[in-house]
C-alpha cells in the first residue's frame, strides 16, 4: 500500500537503511519538507539522490526511482541552511511526485530485503570479514567499532549496508546497492569492490613508496651538496664551480637533449662537484661538459621549398654552371616531393678559381641553410677528422664537430674544401676516418673520440671540393657524387666579370657605375693578354687593381669619370703578361702542337724534336715525369719498327742521335696524353717533312700504333680554341666528350677522331 511523505532531493549523498548521515540541506523545497516532516509527518521523509548533480530544481526524471524513507533525528539551524542527522529506515520506490501546498510529497512503496541460499549468505559473511581483516586499510573507511561489530558477525543485511555507507564507491554504485533487494546479491557485490579496493590500495602504497624513495633520495642529495659546500667554504674553495653546476642542471632541464646526453652530461656533473677548484681536471671536464651542452642535437632550419627562389638565387649568384645548379634543383624537388631525404655527398672537381666554394655558399643560400666550411689542406692526422681522446692533455673534437658546433643546427651546409690534399703519415690515414663522415650509411652514427657519444650527421648536406680527382682515395671518392666544373670560355669569363666581378669591386671600393665604364672588348683584352688560368680569381685581382687605381685617379686628379681603353691599361698595369695564341706562325719540321691539362685549366705545349750525328741516343728536357718519358721511348720504338712506312733510313736510328724537348723546361710536366705528340714529332724530324701550324693532338700510343683515350678534352680544347688552332686530333675513345664543350668552340674548331699513328700522321704532316 502507497504512502506519501515529504520529499528531499539531495546531490550525491544515498542513506542505507539503519544508518545515520548527516546532511546541509539549504534549498527552498527541501527546506519547506523538513518542516512539513517536523510538523505533520512525525519526522519522517524521503530521500532521493539526483542523477544530474548540477541541476537546481531536479523534476521526477532527474532523480533515482529508488531512495530511503529516513527520520529526522536532530537539526542545526544556521543563517542560510540546516544541518540536519537522518536515520535510514526502509528503502523506498517512488511512484509519483505531488504538489503539496506546504511541500513536495512523494508517493512511495516501502521496499523489503529478501534473504537467498542460506549456506551461501553465511560464506559470503565469513569471506567478507577475512576480507576486513586483510585489508590494510580499512580504518580508513570504517570506525573501529564497526570493524569489530564485523569480526563479531552482525546479519548479513545490515552487514552490506553499514559497510556500503563507508566504503569509497561512486554515487552511482551506492545506488546499485540500494536497489539490490537480494541480501546475497548485495553480499557478492561487495566482495567484488573489497578486492578492487585491495588492488588500488597495492598500488596506491606502491606509487607512495616510490614518491617517498624520490623525496628522501633529493633530501639526501640537497643535504649532502650543502654539506659539501659547508666544507668548501671551510677551505675556501667556494666559487663559481657550483654557479658553473646550477647553469648546467637548469640548461638540461629547460631543453630537450638526448636522454644519453642528459645522462652523460650528469654523470659529469657529479665528478666535477666532487672536485676542488684547485685542481687541474675541472677545468678537463668543465671543458667537456661546454662541448657536449654546445653542439646542436635538436635545432635544425627548414629548407627553402619555393623551388622558383632557389633557381632564382642560383642564377643570381653564378653564371653557367648548369649541371650542378640542376643537380640541386633535383635534390630540392626529391627532398619536397618524399618530406625525407637523406642528404646526397657532392664533390665539385674543378681548378682553383671556377667558383667551387662560391657555390656551396650559393646552395646554402638558396636552400635557406646555415654554412660552415672546413679546409682539409694539408691535414695529415686521423685525429683532426675523429677528435682526440679526453686523455691527452689539450684534447679537443675533431673538425667535424667543431664546424658543427659552429653551424649551431643539425643540417647546415658543409664545405669540405679541399678534400684532394689530405696526406697520411704514421698518425694515421684522415682520408680512411673521413670514410665515414661522407658515407650516408654511416654518418647517422658518426664517432668522435673526443666526443664518445655517437654523433647524427645525416641531416647535413655535405659539399666536397678538390682540384685533381685522381688525387682523392678509390674508397672516398666512392662514396661521392662527382660534378666536374671545367674551366670558362672567355665569353663565359666576360660574362662573369660583368655581371658580378665588376660590379662586387666597384662596390667594394666604393665607386658607381658611372664612374667608370668598361666595356666587353675590354674585359675581353684583360682576360687573354693580363690573366692566365681556368677561373676568374686572377682575373678578380686584375679588375680590382683597375678600380683602385680608377679611385685614386678621381681623388687625387679630380676626374669625374674614366672610361678604360687599352693606353690605360697599360699605364695602369704594364705591358701584356701573358702571350695570347702562342700557334705556330708557320708549318715546321719537329715541331707539334700538344695540348695538356694543368692546375690553370687547358694549355698547348710546343714539342721539338731534332737530330744530330751521334750513336742513337735519346735525349729527353724539359723536366718531364715518368709517364712523358715512357711515351717518347715508346714513340722512337714504334717509328723504329715501321721506318720503311715512313721513307726512314733505319742506319739513321744507329748514327744519330735524337733530342725531345719541351719548353719551360723550369715546369715539370707528366701524363698520359703526349704519345701522338712525341710520335708526330719525331717522324716529322727523321722524315724532314713539316707538320701543320694550325693543328694540335693529344692522345696516348701503344707500341703497336693505337691512340688510346685521354682525360680533360673540354680544358685542352679551351686551350687550343684560345691560341687560334682550328683543328684538333683526338683519340677516337673520346667523342663521346665533345657534347660537354662549349657550342662557341664546336663551331670554331674542327675535331678529327683518330684510333692509330697512321691516321694522326696522315692529317698532321704536310702532303
Amino acid at each position: 500500500m502507497s504512502q506519501t511523505y515529504p520529499l528531499v532531493c539531495t546531490r550525491g549523498v544515498i542513506l542505507f537503511p539503519e544508518q545515520e548521515i548527516v546532511i546541509d540541506v539549504g534549498r527552498q523545497p527541501s527546506l519547506k519538507a523538513i518542516e512539513n516532516a517536523q510538523d505533520n509527518y512525525e519526522d519522517k521523509v524521503v530521500l532521493f539522490s539526483q542523477i544530474e548533480l548540477q541541476k537546481d530544481d531536479p523534476t521526477m526524471d532527474d532523480i533515482y526511482k529508488v531512495g530511503t524513507l529516513c527520520e529526522i533525528r536532530h537539526v542545526r539551524r544556521f543563517e542560510n541552511f540546516l544541518r540536519i542527522k537522518f536515520k535510514g529506515l526502509d528503502r523506498v520506490q517512488l511512484n509519483a511526485w505531488e504538489q503539496g501546498s506546504l511541500s513536495d510529497i512523494a508517493q512511495v512503496d516501502i521496499l523489503h530485503s529478501y534473504r537467498q541460499d542460506e549456506m551461501e549468505e553465511v560464506a559470503l559473511v565469513r569471506m567478507i570479514a577475512n576480507e576486513f581483516d586483510t585489508m590494510g586499510n580499512a580504518e580508513k573507511f570504517l570506525s573501529k567499532e564497526l570493524i569489530i561489530e564485523l569480526s563479531k558477525g552482525i546479519g548479513a543485511d545490515l552487514l552490506s549496508d553499514r559497510a556500503v555507507q563507508a566504503f569509497p564507491l561512486s554515487t552511482e554504485r551506492k545506488q546499485k546497492y540500494l536497489e539490490t533487494l537480494g541480501i546475497n546479491d548485495r553480499l557478492e557485490m561487495l566482495l567484488a569492490d573489497m578486492e578492487k579496493e585491495k588492488k588500488m590500495s597495492e598500488v596506491e602504497q606502491k606509487i607512495n613508496e616510490t614518491v617517498k624513495e624520490r623525496i628522501d633520495q633529493g633530501q639526501k642529495d640537497y643535504y649532502l651538496r650543502e654539506k659539501m659546500n659547508a666544507i668548501r667554504e671551510e677551505l675556501g674553495d667556494i666559487g663559481s664551480q657550483d654557479q658553473d653546476a646550477e647553469k648546467i642542471r637548469k640548461r638540461l632541464e629547460e631543453n630537450p637533449y638526448p636522454d644519453y646526453i642528459k645522462k652523460k652530461v650528469t654523470e659529469e656533473l657529479q665528478r666535477y662537484e666532487m672536485l676542488p677548484m684547485a685542481s687541474g681536471e675541472t677545468g678537463v671536464i668543465k671543458n667537456y661538459i661546454d662541448w657536449l651542452m654546445d653542439l646542436p642535437w635538436w635545432q635544425e632550419t627548414h629548407d627553402n621549398e619555393d623551388l622558383n627562389e632557389a633557381q632564382r638565387i642560383l642564377d643570381e649568384d653564378h653564371y653557367g654552371l648548369e649541371k650542378v645548379k640542376e643537380r640541386i634543383m633535383e635534390y630540392l624537388a626529391v627532398k619536397q616531393m618524399t618530406n625525407s631525404l637523406k642528404a646526397p655527398i657532392l664533390c665539385l672537381v674543378g681548378p682553383p678559381g671556377v667558383g667551387k666554394t662560391s657555390l656551396a655558399r650559393s646552395v646554402a643560400r638558396a636552400l635557406d641553410r646555415h654554412f660552415v666550411k672546413i679546409s682539409l689542406g694539408g691535414v695529415r692526422d686521423e685525429a683532426e677528422i675523429r677528435g682526440h681522446r679526453r686523455t691527452y692533455l689539450g684534447a679537443l673534437p675533431g673538425r667535424i664537430i667543431q664546424g658543427m658546433k659552429k653551424a649551431q643546427v643539425t643540417n647546415p651546409v658543409f664545405l669540405i674544401d679541399e678534400i684532394d690534399k689530405m696526406a697520411s703519415d704514421y698518425k694515421g690515414d684522415p682520408s680512411s676516418a673521413m670514410l665515414e663522415v661522407l658515407d650516408p650509411e654511416q654518418n647517422s652514427m658518426f664517432s668522435d673520440h673526443y666526443i664518445e657519444e655517437s654523433y647524427d650527421l645525416s641531416k647535413v648536406l655535405f659539399i666536397a671540393t678538390a682540384n685533381y680527382l685522381e688525387n682523392i682515395p678509390p674508397a672516398l671518392r666512392d662514396r661521392l657524387e662527382i660534378i666536374e666544373l671545367s674551366s670558362y670560355t672567355d665569353i663565359e669569363k666576360t660574362n662573369i666579370a660583368k655581371e658580378h666581378l665588376l660590379p662586387k669591386q666597384l662596390e667594394e671600393n666604393g665607386l658607381k657605375p658611372s664612374q667608370l665604364k668598361v666595356s666587353d672588348k675590354m674585359l675581353l683584352y684583360l682576360i687573354r693578354y693580363y690573366t692566365r688560368e681556368a677561373g676568374v680569381r686572377q682575373l678578380e685581382r686584375t679588375i680590382a687593381t683597375i678600380c683602385r687605381k680608377t679611385v685614386l685617379a678621381i681623388l687625387k686628379d679630380g676626374k669625374r669619370s674614366i672610361t678604360l681603353n687599352k693606353k690605360l691599361i697599360h699605364e695602369w698595369l704594364g705591358n701584356e703578361k701573358v702571350d695570347y695564341g702562342k700557334k705556330e706562325k708557320k708549318d715546321q719540321v719537329g715541331t707539334v702542337t700538344g695540348l695538356a691539362y694543368t692546375s690553370f685549366g687547358g694549355d698547348i705545349l710546343q714539342i721539338e724534336a731534332n737530330k744530330f750525328d751521334g750513336h742513337g741516343k735519346l735525349i729527353l728536357t724539359g723536366q718531364l715525369g715518368d709517364v712523358m718519358k715512357e711515351s717518347a721511348s715508346i714513340a722512337l720504338d714504334y717509328i723504329r719498327a715501321h721506318a720503311k712506312e715512313y721513307h726512314i733510313d733505319s742506319s739513321d736510328f744507329e748514327k744519330l742521335d735524337v733530342h725531345v724537348h719541351v719548353p719551360e723546361g723550369a715546369v715539370p710536366k707528366d701524363g698520359p696524353s703526349a704519345g701522338v705528340t712525341m710520335t708526330t714529332a719525331l717522324v716529322s724530324c727523321f722524315s724532314n717533312i713539316p707538320v701543320k701550324a694550325n693543328i694540335a693532338m693529344t692522345g696516348e700510343v701503344t707500341l703497336r700504333g693505337n691512340v688510346l683515350p685521354i682525360g680533360g678534352l673540354k680544358e685542352k680544347s679551351l686551350a687550343a680554341h684560345r691560341s687560334g688552332i682550328d683543328t684538333i686530333l683526338i683519340p677516337r675513345g673520346n667523342v663521346k666528350d665533345l657534347d660537354e664543350l662549349p657550342q662557341e668552340v664546336k663551331d670554331a674548331v674542327t675535331f678529327i677522331p683518330v684510333s692509330n699513328v697512321k691516321q694522326v700522321l696522315s692529317h698532321a704532316l704536310v702532303q
